[in-house]
């Protein structure tokens, strides 16, 4: 598969509406949304309310630093000595070859999860978002999985097994945190969910939150 790729091309989009200068404040929500598949993942779903949420897509073009920097955050708010850390467990720009493909594997997963968490995807926006995917370079490989995931049942501990470092977990929350509206209560739920298999506490979940509406990416 070339899930790495595709995963990069997305980054590219969401940090494409982003100033030179103005960090994720200064995302054109409109130009963001308003294709792609990003725009698929995140805009065309029905009932999507955008405004303000918007700014949240731009965490997906740092993810891996935004989801460091968090943890950073939440460690000094702990008072917490730094940890050591392993081959796997850094973040997503600093991986190569299969350990940066199967972490964007299962980023790719959460965030088709996570855009289907409402139950608002239906057969012709499924074969919309193929469709962009597929524009972005997707192999038959990529694409026979997508179909996949896009009618498997939500799992949140199924994609937490996929997730092989506390790294990976805290960039699949930020992931799904940048797809969710979190004022929706079936969308809300999942990150709940998806927080549990994952096992990131509470105030972990609620740094990683902020750092996907406040900071830079």
């Amino acid at each position: 598969m070339n899930a790495q790729k595709i995963l990069s091309q997305i980054m590219k989009q969401a940090g494409g509406g982003k100033g030179s200068s103005s960090g994720i404040g200064g995302f054109d929500a409109k130009s963001l949304l308003g294709g792609g598949a990003l725009g698929m993942l995140v805009g065309s779903k029905r009932g999507r309310s955008m405004g303000g949420k918007a700014i949240k897509y731009g965490a997906l073009a740092g993810l891996g630093a935004l989801a460091w920097k968090a943890w950073q955050a939440h460690q000094e708010q702990k008072s917490a000595p730094a940890e050591a850390t392993t081959a796997t467990d850094q973040p997503l720009e600093q991986l190569s070859g299969e350990r940066q493909e199967s972490r964007s594997l299962v980023i790719l997963r959460a965030m088709i999860a996570a855009a289907r968490a409402d139950g608002h995807i239906d057969a012709q926006e499924r074969a919309a978002l193929a469709e962009q995917i597929d524009a972005l370079g997707a192999d038959d490989e990529l694409h026979a999985w997508l179909e996949q995931q896009m009618s498997a049942p939500l799992d949140a501990n199924a994609i937490a097994r996929d997730a092989d470092s506390p790294q990976a977990a805290r960039e699949v929350y930020l992931a799904s945190v940048a797809i969710v509206d979190d004022q929706n209560p079936m969308e809300r739920a999942w990150l709940d969910q998806l927080a549990a298999a994952l096992k990131l506490d509470g105030d972990l979940c609620c740094t990683l939150e902020r750092q996907a509406v406040e900071s830079p990416a």
